[in-house]
């Protein structure tokens, strides 16, 4: 369980794990750096005995519209969103290989696929992080290994909260075509299947998780 800032967080999920009769460390890092990428790769085997599963979900929003956005802010974004898949990803190459084995999963979005105003950052970075899934499917099958990434729509989240109060979330919902949001343990579930032995055939696919909201066009009501 890697963090970077939220260690009481993390300690938490790890005694979790542990308390359903697993193993697990809390191992800090900023996935932005490579190299600190690596020393978690490094620490994770070391405390674990080995590795099998990657499961790139680190992500920050810096919301504002193109305009006013200071570059800064569209950098940040990306080093953590698609710089944090690319590093995890290249720090464990060298285990999955050796074993020819490994499932990768990446945590995007739907708004890699879609446009929203104010989220030019988000979404570009979550774009980057799909083409990203597709071309390192391809170029790893060879070696047992499978990348496959989870796109979520709307979930009730930290980052999605401040969308969520200004109405209880009713503007949003209301587009969503189950009119309702999904929840983190749906997310949760689709990267475990992901992660898993019934989904050995799957690899460069996005499985969206998002009650149909990237199935539509436009929002349209029914006649």
């Amino acid at each position: 369980m890697n963090y970077r800032s939220g260690k009481a967080e993390a300690e938490e999920v790890v005694a979790g794990i542990e308390a359903n009769g697993g193993r697990a460390a809390a191992i800090p890092g900023d996935v932005s750096e490579y190299d600190q990428a690596v020393a978690m790769v490094e620490q994770t085997i070391e405390e674990l005995g080995g590795l099998h599963i990657l499961i790139n979900n680190a992500g920050i929003a810096k919301d504002d519209l193109i305009y006013n956005m200071d570059p800064s802010e569209w950098l940040d974004v990306m080093r953590v969103n698609f710089g944090g898949v690319f590093n995890c990803t290249k720090a464990a190459l060298d285990v999955f290989m050796s074993q020819r084995e490994g499932a990768i999963v990446n945590i995007s979005s739907v708004m890699g696929e879609r446009g929203w105003t104010g989220e030019a950052n988000y979404s570009a970075s979550k774009g980057a992080v799909n083409a990203f899934t597709r071309c390192s499917a391809v170029e790893f099958a060879r070696f047992g290994i499978r990348v496959n990434a989870v796109l979520p729509g709307f979930s009730p989240t930290e980052m999605v909260a401040p969308l969520l109060e200004k109405d209880g979330g009713k503007g949003i919902s209301k587009q969503i075509p189950m009119k309702t949001f999904a929840t983190v343990e749906e997310v949760a579930g689709a990267a475990v299947f992901l992660a898993g032995p019934d989904s050995s055939a799957m690899t460069g696919a996005l499985v969206t998780v998002d009650g149909g909201v990237s199935a539509q066009v436009g929002i349209g009501k029914p006649l």
